[in-house]
Formats: structure tokens, C-alpha cells, sequence
């Protein structure tokens, strides 16, 4: 009878033992003949995934030259926005406004030439012809409208002249963001003799190179 309550122990000793041995083994691994613990490994595992991430967000985006053209082609001034030369802003509309003004201001006294040339020629109400237009000849009326239809013109063409001028910073300058402009670009002078002539030269090489996009080292 006692061996039979001590067999009851043993087993129950037994089980106990297969269970704590069992959970050990979810939490722990064996590396060269080294328990580690699980719970080590994964913060590892998610501190490489973190590292990861942060090493992407550091590589140095591209810039676009196409994003550029088609700001500045839309809006004047958005695509040396892009370039972060914001200084050029008040000279892009400073540009744009003496054609604009131009063209107002031709556009106005074509209108009022021509209604006044029309009038003279029509026989229409010559109440309605400008105070700074009365006393003008039809043939004066006619000559002042022609030139401030050309003029008009002109403005329209100049303003477009302005417009393209500032598309064309914009992609210009874009392109030049990616373009090395260090002290690592060089120059190597390097004297030389000619056998065949017995004449000494110099030869030139400049080395121009597009920018390195670095990444930053991880700390693993």
C-alpha cells in the first residue's frame, strides 16, 4: 500500500514537472548551447523592423523637374515655390504685371477710339466719344485705334514671353537641385610633352558629377 501512494506521487511529480518544463520551452530558445529568451528576441526583431523605417525615411527624395514645369506652367511662381527660391516670386509678378498693365490700359482706349471712330463715320450720338477724343478727325481716331490695337497685341505677346521665361526657371533650376555644385567637383591640369612635335602642352580634365544620394549608416 505504501508503494502504491508513493507511485501516485511520482506520477503526479511527473506531470508537474512535464508542465513547467513545457512552458520554459515557449519562452526560451537555445542558441549554441545558450537559453535565450524569447521575450529578448522579438523586441530585437522589432527594433531592426524600426530601424528599417527610419532608414528609409532618411534617403534624400529626388527632386522632380516635371513637378516644376507643370506648377509654374499653371500658376507663376509655384515652381520656384517647388525650387524653395521664394525670392524669385516677386520678380515672376513683377514681370507679369507691366504686360498685364499694358494690355488693360491699350485694350481701354482701342475700345473708346474705335466707338468714337465709329460714331464720326456712322453719324451716331457724339455725346457718347471720350471728352479727351472731341475735336479728333476720323482719319486721327482711326490712326490712334490701329496703335493701340497693335500696341494691345504686343502686350499679349510679351505677357506670354514672360510667362514661358518663368516655366522655363522653374525647369531650369529644378534640374540644377540634383546637379553637384560642391567642392568635390575638380579639375586636373597636367603638363605634357609632345615627342613627335617637342612641343610641352597642358591637358585639362574637369570632372562633373550628379549628387550622391547618401544614406545615413544604421546602428546594426
Amino acid at each position: 500500500m505504501p508503494r502504491f501512494y508513493f507511485l501516485i506521487l511520482l506520477v503526479f511529480a511527473s506531470v508537474i514537472s512535464l508542465r513547467t518544463v513545457a512552458q520554459n520551452d515557449s519562452t526560451t530558445k537555445v542558441n549554441n548551447g545558450k537559453v535565450v529568451l524569447l521575450d529578448t528576441i522579438q523586441p530585437k526583431k522589432d527594433s531592426a523592423t524600426k530601424q528599417l523605417a527610419k532608414k528609409d525615411s532618411l534617403i534624400e527624395k529626388k527632386h522632380d523637374p516635371h513637378k516644376a514645369t507643370i506648377r509654374s506652367a499653371i500658376i507663376p511662381g509655384w515652381g520656384q515655390a517647388y525650387n524653395h527660391e521664394y525670392w524669385k516670386i516677386p520678380i515672376v509678378y513683377g514681370a507679369l504685371a507691366v504686360p498685364t498693365s499694358l494690355f488693360i490700359y491699350n485694350n481701354k482706349w482701342y475700345q473708346k477710339t474705335k466707338d468714337a471712330y465709329e460714331i464720326l463715320v456712322n453719324g451716331g450720338d457724339t455725346s457718347a466719344i471720350d471728352p479727351k477724343l472731341e475735336g479728333l478727325s476720323p482719319e486721327t481716331l482711326q490712326y490712334y485705334r490701329n496703335s493701340f490695337r497693335k500696341n494691345r497685341d504686343y502686350s499679349v505677346l510679351f505677357l506670354m514671353l514672360v510667362w514661358g521665361l518663368n516655366v522655363a526657371d522653374a525647369t531650369v533650376f529644378a534640374h540644377l537641385k540634383d546637379f553637384n555644385v560642391s567642392d568635390d567637383l575638380s579639375m586636373h591640369i597636367q603638363p605634357d610633352y609632345n615627342i613627335s612635335t617637342k612641343t610641352p602642352s597642358l591637358s585639362v580634365a574637369l570632372n562633373l558629377r550628379d549628387k550622391q544620394h547618401k544614406m545615413l549608416p544604421s546602428s546594426f
